[in-house]
Order: structure tokens, then C-alpha cells, then sequence
């Protein structure tokens, strides 16, 4: 009968160790895979970082551009406005510049480049009014929006590359 449970002990013994190694390797492939994980969401951030600061080098360029009056306010916003909306890391632009949004959304609609061509001239006279107008009414806050759109890329392209 002692033979009986020294064998059984020993299953038993054997039994464990091999459950204790299965364990074992379990555990270090879940650490191999939060491993993998973390490093996939750091290249995920780091295109995501990269594909913005290609978008804020192009926004400080019309920016500038705006500023020192080398590009129309009608198109450098239409632009601005385009580019800040596919930032990856950064949201809530239209609030943080109403002025370069509200200029976008009064002439989003109006038409450009061939679909100009095929309006009547009383079309594009009513179209170009309505441009005027919306730039008119929007150029102070566009000219505020620009200052501070040009000190907030120039901050975040500093932070990008640290």
C-alpha cells in the first residue's frame, strides 16, 4: 500500500510540474503579446505623429502665406480648413478657430474651377457677391485666427519632434 501512494505522489508531483511549466509559457506568451501590442501602438502613434507634422508644415506654409498676403483668404481658409480636419491627433479645430472655419462653411458651397466655367455670368456675379460678402464679414476674425492657427502649429510641430 506505501508503494501505492508513493506512486501517486509522484503522478502527482509530475502532474503539477507539468501544469506549472504550461503556466509558465502562458504567461510569457502574454507578455510577449502585450510586448507586441505596445510596440504596435507606438508605430501606430508615430505614423499618426508623422502624417500631422506633413499637415502642419503645409498649414504654417498657408498660413504664412495668408498672413503676408500671397494667397486669398477665400482659398488659403477652403485649404486650411481641409487640412486642419485631417489632423490625426488633434480635434475640436473649428472651435479653436471659428473665424478659418466660418469663412470655409459660407463658400463651401459656391463653385470653383470647372463647375465655375458653366455658370451664366449672372450665376458667378451672384456667387462672387456672396464670396465678397462672406469675406467681408469674416476677414477680422480669419486675420485673429490666423495669428493664433500660426503660434498653435508652430507649437505642435515642437512637440512632434520631441
Amino acid at each position: 500500500m506505501s508503494d501505492f501512494w508513493l506512486y501517486a505522489l509522484l503522478l502527482a508531483a509530475v502532474i503539477v510540474l507539468a501544469l506549472a511549466f504550461y503556466a509558465g509559457k502562458l504567461l510569457k506568451q502574454v507578455t510577449q503579446q502585450k510586448e507586441q501590442q505596445h510596440q504596435a501602438q507606438i508605430k501606430h502613434q508615430q505614423a499618426l505623429n508623422k502624417h500631422d507634422k506633413k499637415v502642419l508644415d503645409s498649414v504654417l506654409l498657408i498660413t504664412r502665406a495668408m498672413q503676408q498676403e500671397q494667397c486669398e483668404f477665400d482659398e488659403g481658409c477652403w485649404r486650411l480648413s481641409v487640412l486642419l480636419s485631417s489632423l490625426k491627433t488633434m480635434t475640436e479645430m473649428p472651435v479653436k478657430f471659428p473665424g478659418i472655419y466660418g469663412l470655409y462653411n459660407a463658400i463651401k458651397d459656391l463653385a470653383i474651377r470647372d463647375a465655375r466655367k458653366t455658370l451664366t455670368k449672372k450665376e458667378r456675379m451672384r456667387e462672387d457677391y456672396k464670396r465678397m460678402t462672406a469675406l467681408n464679414n469674416m476677414h477680422d476674425k480669419v486675420v485673429a485666427d490666423l495669428d493664433g492657427l500660426h503660434q498653435f502649429t508652430a507649437e505642435q510641430l515642437t512637440r512632434l519632434a520631441a
